[in-house]
């Protein structure tokens, strides 16, 4: 298998993540609640006294000449200048020395050196104020992600000592008994113990419909009691719970870089350099071959060239750009574990998928009855009264059906192995099961069972056939128009491969306008086919399961999706993309999302690179001066942050 298995942590609330403290791979370090107005009092000090300078400077101040002027800017320069000559001082150290802070640092004090105090300071200001917008785009774009967060219960009522005491979850051991009030969160997976609950579940399944279980049903962390004080039995602890694993998934989905992503950040390291020496050249060079050449116009040129060609919109917006798709992405019950997998994504050009669980609801129910002689009231009382005797899933499946009116009680039931079951009720002969029991009873049978592809359950009473249950998995409301939506978005090449029978998965492909469909398979079987379609480099694939046999296959295709993935623990551990709802259509949304988040990267790049490209003429030409070259970068990076925003804001339905 090509992937590691996760290391799902225990995600105990530590001081950094309580405050969402969170400093990128850029260097950028976005701390606290960069909207409060602590953040904005370096910049504001600033502002204010630059402004004052400029006036002074403007009405020609007397006393505001020589040291004064330039202790006066100096002091303007410190609240924004030093925590980034700070950060490119501490990159030096560790041996990164071409990075935005160095850029900034020289240009700015190269300003001061030449005499051109109050654009040093208000180079450094856009800068500071640039940042912290970005900051506060940042967080913007976690807004999703917080709100997970959020989800993450604070404390459990537990059943101790003959009472109930509150403790955080991470206390709580396997098999203690909680109890839930209404409009709690449930804080530990478990199985209800109360005969009834209504929950939300909106923040693990984006499901926004409310869920009604009943005792015995397993309940996730993570889910809002809507109703009476219920009581659960906890089967995991916290770090093993639902909401711990999608939590780890979505903190550490940014982690796992897009080729473009990790593109940019190689490229910058490449680029910086360049720029650095390019701008040594420009302010040296020109010594050679220009008859009037004066060092300060020049060095000034070669600062504005340094100044502009900073590549700060370009770091930050590309991974601002993907953290915005992953973040639309959770919103939507789709989580991916990488913003790599939002690349990969855009390219998927085959698609496979599994039945049971997929595209069906995975749940037997009777679809038709015929009897033959025989009212159906009459007829189900004998079928469930030997049903009831049996633990077959079928069995299971015909009983549900069952009315709640008083039925027959069977006797001497026995099950013939791999034929069915026999027993007595009110003194009739019963047999229940498959075409080979009637035929070793010698028990006629109609054509037309022959033309059934779906399981059927052959009924005789007293020697004599009395008619048929057919039983079958249900497809899911959406899955239809899934198959109708991919062909419309360009997914021509769809493969249906399952475990069931061979005859029943060609009629649910036919159902659905699946052409290619292979039943029959075991896990090992559809691994076999996938590698098959792999041998051809052309085919992107993306495998869609339920998670449970389906690992092999999750984790040799090009994307594994898991349906379903709260319950399924291998489905977590194994799958790229968990959908947190059953519904195969969020696949679409899912190829949506990446395209969009894709197309977003894109636009930033060029843009980056377009409005860098003009201001760096202008500037080598003399045409543009620092301000320019810093509204210049200092506008793209918002831009591109406020394109990156969008993700956000988008609807993919």
């Amino acid at each position: 298998m090509k992937k590691k298995q996760l290391n799902l942590r225990d995600i105990k609330p530590s001081p950094e993540k309580e405050h969402h403290h969170h400093h990128d791979d850029d260097g950028h370090n976005h701390d606290g609640d960069p909207g409060g107005f602590k953040a904005y009092i370096p910049a504001i000090v600033s502002f204010t006294m630059l402004m004052t300078g400029i006036a002074f400077d403007y009405f020609d101040i007397s006393f505001f000449k020589d040291w004064i002027r330039i202790i006066w800017y100096g002091i303007a320069y410190i609240p924004v200048g030093l925590p980034v000559v700070k950060e490119g001082w501490e990159s030096i150290k560790k041996g990164a020395v071409f990075t935005e802070f160095f850029l900034m640092s020289i240009a700015t004090v190269g300003a001061f050196v030449i005499g051109e105090y109050p654009e040093g300071v208000a180079v450094m200001l856009f800068y500071a104020v640039g940042e912290l917008f970005q900051s506060a785009a940042v967080n913007s774009a976690k807004g999703n992600i917080k709100a997970l967060l959020d989800v993450r219960p604070k404390e459990a009522n537990v059943f101790r000592n003959e009472k109930i005491e509150s403790v955080t979850p991470e206390e709580v051991a396997i098999g203690e008994k909680i109890q839930v009030r209404v409009g709690e969160k449930i804080p530990l997976d478990g199985i209800l113990t109360s005969a009834k609950a209504s929950l939300n579940t909106a923040a693990l399944t984006g499901e926004s419909k409310p869920n009604t279980l009943t005792k015995g049903d397993t309940v996730f962390a993570g889910s809002i009691n809507l109703e009476n004080v219920i009581e659960i039995e906890v089967s995991k602890e916290f770090k093993d719970s639902s909401i711990a694993r999608i939590l780890d998934l979505v903190q550490n989905a940014t982690a796992r870089k897009s080729k473009t992503e990790l593109f940019i950040r190689k490229f910058a390291r490449i680029y910086t350099p360049i720029v650095v020496y390019l701008a040594i050249a420009v302010t040296f060079l020109p010594y050679f071959v220009v008859a009037n050449y004066v060092f300060t116009d020049w060095l000034y040129k070669a600062l504005i060239f340094l100044v502009i060609s900073c590549p700060c919109a370009l770091v930050i917006s590309i991974p601002l750009g993907y953290f915005g798709g992953l973040g639309a992405a959770s919103k939507n019950g789709i989580l991916f574990k990488g913003a790599s997998f939002l690349d990969t994504m855009t390219k998927v050009n085959t698609l496979v998928l599994d039945k049971t669980g997929t595209v069906t609801k995975g749940v037997f129910k009777i679809t038709n009855i015929k009897t033959i002689g025989w009212k159906e009231k009459e007829f189900m009382k004998y079928l469930f009264a030997i049903e009831e005797q049996s633990t077959h899933p079928i069995a299971k499946a015909i009983l549900e059906y069952k009315a709640d009116t008083p039925y027959f009680k069977a006797t001497e039931v026995s099950e013939i192995a791999g034929k069915g079951l026999k027993g007595t009720v009110n003194e009739r002969d019963i047999l229940v099961g498959n075409k080979a029991l009637m035929t070793t009873h010698k028990i006629e049978v109609p054509q037309e069972v022959e033309t059934i592809v779906e399981s059927i359950v052959l009924v005789a009473i007293d020697g004599v056939f009395a008619g048929y249950v057919v039983i079958a998995d249900e497809l899911k409301d959406d899955a239809k128009q899934t198959i109708i939506n991919l062909h419309k978005i360009g997914i021509k090449n769809i493969i249906m491969l399952s475990g069931d029978k061979d005859s029943i998965t060609q009629k649910v492909a036919s159902e659905l306008g699946i052409k290619i469909a292979k039943g029959g398979l075991l896990p090992e079987d559809k691994l076999h086919e996938v590698e098959l379609l792999k041998q051809n480099p052309a085919n992107k694939i993306a495998f869609i399961g339920d998670g449970i046999n389906d690992a092999p296959v999750l984790a040799t295709s090009d994307v594994g999706i898991a349906m379903g993935g709260l319950g399924s623990d291998v489905a977590i551990e194994t799958a790229d993309v968990i959908i947190q709802t059953d519904q195969p259509s969020k696949v679409i949304k899912a190829i949506k999302i990446g395209r969009s988040t894709r197309q977003i990267v894109w636009q930033n790049i060029v843009l980056a690179f377009g409005v860098k490209l003009i201001v760096m003429i202008l500037g080598a030409g003399g045409l543009a001066t620092m301000w320019e070259a810093v509204f210049a970068d200092v506008g793209v990076a918002l831009l591109a942050i406020l394109n990156a925003v969008r993700l956000q804001k988008m609807h993919w339905d």
